[in-house]
């Protein structure tokens, strides 16, 4: 694992990510080399080769005057937590199959479990999944169901949770993915959003994020699809006929994924508010995007799309915040 001439290697598991960042220069280094690869640069001027302030972790900038921290312009900004705390968190989250709750983080780091519910939904953030380069493929979509059911709800929360929705869906919030089956080798790649209602007609959207015009696109039977995937060619399977697969045709991968994701709904997070909903997707979307991946290179991807995406506790919980529902 060491050399003396190298130093520690790059960690490989989670027991090794907690001794490698335990020491505070180092999990500062870390942060430091995937920010900035080239040596840091000042986020408010752009300004090259800053002073380093050792003592205090920081560097001053000679053109601007300005001094700041690897944080600053991140998730971390303002976070009184120093990075050997918040690495060993996003491994922990980039790396658990089924995720880890508040609660368990709270133990492991030794912070309230209200920092760790903040810490976890910055980290999602950095989740959110960018596009991929669209092709012509096969593209497998479907839509789930996900919250309690509406008699074991308080009267205040039924009310709320069941506005809108017709009634073989009250009380629970609809959520569409589709799964692109990956070529040459290559593993398949999830797309997956919380929707508005079960008649807002994304399937053409998500359809066309995907995969280009001419692309085999494969459901069930659901009505919902009628008219939504023009320009593809639509093949689908009976479930109420109990026909599942036809030769290549099957909703088989996605079905998958609602099996993965409600695991980690289910057996981890236990009750999801519909509020945050779509920040649980993004979560188990990157994961299962990456699934091919080390578990070193899917922190290091968290850790590289970081930037940009400061989220304060105001933001995390205001509904002005939340990005647009399909």
């Amino acid at each position: 694992m060491t050399t003396a001439s190298t130093g520690p290697a790059a960690p490989e598991s989670l027991r090794d990510a907690i001794l490698f960042f335990a020491d505070k220069d180092r999990a500062l280094d870390t942060a430091v080399a995937m920010r900035w690869p080239d040596g840091a640069t000042c986020p408010y001027c752009a300004a090259t080769e800053p002073s380093f302030i050792k003592t205090r972790r920081i560097w001053a900038c000679r053109d601007c005057r300005k001094q700041f921290s690897v944080k600053v312009g991140s998730i971390f900004e303002d976070s009184p937590l120093g990075m050997e705390k918040w690495l060993p968190a996003i491994w922990m989250l980039a790396n658990c199959r089924n995720g880890i709750s508040s609660y368990e983080l709270a133990r492991n780091l030794k912070v309230t479990q209200k920092t760790a519910w903040f810490m976890l939904g910055r980290i999602r953030l950095g989740m959110q999944a960018k596009s991929f380069e669209r092709t012509v493929g096969t593209v497998e979509i479907d839509e789930t169901f996900v919250g309690g059911l509406a008699p074991n709800m308080h009267a205040k929360r039924r009310k709320r949770i069941m506005q809108g929705h017709k009634s073989g869906s009250k009380g629970k919030t609809a959520v569409i993915a589709g799964v692109r089956r990956g070529k040459m080798g290559a593993t398949s790649q999830v797309r997956a959003y919380v929707m508005k209602s079960v008649n807002a007609h994304p399937h053409g959207k998500i359809a066309r994020e995907m995969a280009l015009p001419g692309s085999n696109i494969y459901t069930d039977s659901a009505t919902l699809y009628t008219g939504a995937l023009d320009g593809y060619v639509r093949e689908m399977v009976n479930h109420s006929a109990k026909e599942y697969v036809r030769g290549e045709v099957h909703t088989n991968s996605v079905e998958n994924f609602w099996s993965i994701f409600k695991r980690a709904l289910k057996g981890t997070y236990v009750s999801v508010d519909p509020f945050h909903l779509f920040r649980y997707v993004d979560e188990q979307v990157f994961r299962y995007n990456v699934r091919g991946h080390s578990e070193y290179e899917r922190f290091a991807r968290v850790v590289r799309e970081v930037v940009g995406k400061r989220l304060t506790y105001a933001g995390l919980t205001s509904a002005a915040m939340r990005p647009a529902t399909t």
